[in-house]
């Protein structure tokens, strides 16, 4: 890897001046956050078929066997939700699940076609686990990372990360737990910032004579945007610092950008 760009005194005084000031901003996040309003659930609605029939499900899923098939210019009320399921009532009184496609074509007590904009957006705005992957650069090496997040407050999140970068001298393999704040977690663009540790491990080439592996501790802050893409897909690009503490009065800074998508639940 390459060699750090700043002194052992000047990092850690900058690591100490920057803590506090990053938990300050997550705080804030996690209070603006708190005072967003999660949307009202949606009343019961009667829709009409347009499609020759709609096939009615035991359960939410294709593994539920089909018990019921409700044709064409009947209405029906769709009463539950689950994921991309929805339970309907028939005129006749059979209730059943389907699909969110089936429903699509479906028209409204106005006349229009039923939108489903608005339960994406509830999908958006109640999301708990996300998880993705990005390629980047780790300085200008290239780098790969997968994470998984859990969301347990409306601006607030637990983030589990692991990376590789692949560089000409060296392999480095490392991990980290970030605690993320998003204040506006409701919007479709939405910055975020985070603070974590973890560890950090590089093997040198066999080529090299006489390098030695690296395993210690590693810190990191990191901003970033996400955009809500479409269903249930967003859009990442975040800007990570890290320092590794290679010895008791000496750390490495390197510095990572990358860009992905994650997929969330």
């Amino acid at each position: 890897m390459a060699p750090p760009q700043r002194g052992a005194e000047r990092l850690l005084a900058l690591l100490h001046g920057a803590v506090p000031w990053l938990l300050a901003v997550l705080v804030v996040f996690g209070a603006t956050g708190m005072n967003v309003a999660r949307a009202a659930e949606p009343a019961v609605e009667r829709v009409k078929i347009t499609d020759p029939y709609i096939e009615l499900r035991t359960g939410p899923g294709r593994g539920y066997p089909i018990h019921f098939v409700a044709a064409r210019e009947e209405w029906i009320e769709i009463t539950l939700r689950h994921t991309d399921w929805f339970k309907v009532r028939t005129e006749g009184g059979k209730e059943g699940w389907v699909q969110r496609e089936q429903l699509a074509t479906t028209l409204t007590e106005a006349g229009g076609l039923k939108s489903f904009r608005d339960v994406v957006l509830d999908d958006y705005l109640h999301r708990k686990l996300e998880m993705g992957a990005a390629w980047g650069a780790f300085k200008s090496e290239p780098m790969l990372k997968l994470w998984a997040g859990w969301r347990f407050a409306e601006a607030l999140a637990v983030e589990a990360t692991i990376g590789q970068v692949q560089g000409v001298y060296s392999g480095t393999d490392f991990w980290h737990l970030n605690l993320i704040g998003e204040p506006w977690s409701d919007q479709r663009f939405s910055p975020f910032a985070g603070i974590g540790f973890g560890k950090f491990r590089n093997v040198p080439n066999a080529s090299l004579v006489g390098a030695l592996d690296t395993n210690v501790n590693l810190a990191n802050a990191m901003v970033g945007v996400r955009y809500h893409l479409t269903d249930r897909f967003v859009l990442r690009a975040d800007y990570s610092i890290y320092t590794a503490f290679v010895a008791d009065s000496r750390s490495t800074e390197y510095r990572a950008f990358t860009a992905g998508v994650s997929f969330f639940f």
